[in-house]
C-alpha cells in the first residue's frame, strides 16, 4: 500500500515563481529551472485555498461551512472568455493590471481556469493556478493580479462579506490602511519573525 502525504488542494491550485518575460501573459511563465512555492508557502503571505467539489458547489456542504465561518454573504457568478466577454482582450488586459483591495477577493473556479499573480515579500510574482475545484482568498491590500491561462476560460464564483465592491485600487496604493495592516500582518511579520529565530 502506498501512503502519500500529498494535500489534495495541489491538485487543483498550484504556485511558482514567475520569470520576467513580457511574453503572452496567458503562458506558464515558469523559471528556468521551475521554483515552485508551496500552498504553506501562500499562507505565510495570507493566501487561504480549498479545494471543494465544482459539480455540487450549490448544495456542498464544505462551501456552506466556509461562509458561515468567514461570514460571506454574498455570491455570484463571473465568467470570463472570449465568447463572454465584450472586448476580451481589452478586458483580460485590465485584470493584469497589479492593484489591490480593500476587501478580501474569494474566488471558487467551478470550470475552467486561470492564474492569480501575488507579490511575495520581496515583491516577486508567484503565480498561482486555480483549477476547477479550486477556492483562494486574497486578503486586502494584497497587491496582485489576474489573467486566464492558454484555454481562454474561466466560471468563478465570487463571495464577498456584505454588500460587494470590487474596487482596484492600482499600484502604487501603500497609503491605504488595507495596504498598512497588510505588510505589518505578513510582510513584517515574516521578517521579525526571520529576525527572532537569528537571534534565538
Amino acid at each position: 500500500m502506498v501512503v502519500t502525504d500529498k494535500d489534495p488542494r495541489e491538485e487543483v491550485v498550484q504556485a511558482w515563481y514567475m520569470d520576467d518575460s513580457d511574453e503572452d501573459q496567458r503562458l506558464p511563465h515558469h523559471r528556468e529551472p521551475k521554483e515552485f512555492v508551496s500552498l504553506k508557502q501562500l499562507e505565510a503571505l495570507g493566501v487561504l485555498s480549498w479545494r471543494l467539489d465544482a459539480d455540487n458547489y450549490e448544495t456542498d456542504e464544505e462551501l456552506k461551512k466556509i461562509r458561515e465561518e468567514h461570514g460571506y454573504s454574498y455570491m455570484d457568478f463571473c465568467e470570463v472568455s472570449p465568447e463572454k466577454q465584450p472586448n476580451y482582450e481589452e478586458n483580460i488586459k485590465k485584470f493584469f493590471v497589479e492593484h489591490l483591495h480593500t476587501d478580501e477577493e474569494i474566488r471558487y473556479t467551478v470550470a475552467g481556469s486561470g492564474y492569480f499573480d501575488v507579490r511575495d515579500k520581496n515583491d516577486g510574482w508567484i503565480r498561482v493556478w486555480v483549477k476547477k475545484g479550486g477556492m483562494i482568498v486574497l486578503p486586502a491590500g494584497m497587491y496582485h493580479r489576474f489573467t486566464l491561462d492558454s484555454n481562454n476560460y474561466i466560471k468563478a464564483v465570487r463571495l464577498f462579506v456584505g454588500d460587494p465592491v470590487w474596487t482596484p485600487f492600482n499600484r502604487p496604493h501603500d497609503h491605504l490602511p488595507a495596504r498598512k495592516q497588510y505588510v505589518e500582518a505578513f510582510v513584517q511579520k515574516e521578517c521579525n519573525d526571520h529576525a527572532v529565530n537569528a537571534a534565538a
